[in-house]
């Protein structure tokens, strides 16, 4: 299995848990061709709204690819592609709580990396942020 991390607006994350689906690089189906059945998702968002300069800086979700199908939705002029994710109950945690323990800010100039919207990250990783998202 591979572990993501999806690069999004903390009120974007929100819908898509709502809706159980994930969506990303602005509905660009190649992302999601990328993910597989029992992947791991994990979301981290700059900031709370698209277009904020108020930094958020936090892992948001956290799920797994739920199944092989990708679909466009239709909301009238904006088509996106999506998939099922199924979600868990999980807190946002602060990237500052975690950082330290991360393989992903080990390296000098980590964050350029974020600008691509969907990364793979270390199954160590996702293990750390899953653990710090999910702990009572």
């Amino acid at each position: 299995m591979t572990s993501w991390l999806g690069i999004v607006s903390a009120d974007h994350v929100a819908r898509g848990v709502r809706l159980g689906i994930v969506q990303t690089n602005h509905g660009q189906r190649a992302g999601l061709a990328r993910m597989h059945p029992g992947d791991t998702l994990i979301y981290y968002s700059p900031v709370q709204r698209l277009g904020d300069k108020t930094p958020l800086r936090a892992f948001t979700a956290i799920g797994e690819i739920a199944d092989t199908g990708i679909w466009q939705a239709d909301e009238g002029d904006f088509k996106p592609f999506r998939r099922a994710v199924t979600y868990r109950p999980a807190r946002p945690v602060p990237l500052a709580a975690i950082r330290d323990g991360l393989d992903l800010t080990a390296t000098p100039n980590w964050g350029y990396q974020l600008r691509r919207g969907l990364i793979q990250i270390t199954d160590r990783d996702a293990a750390t942020i899953g653990a710090a998202m999910t702990a009572p």
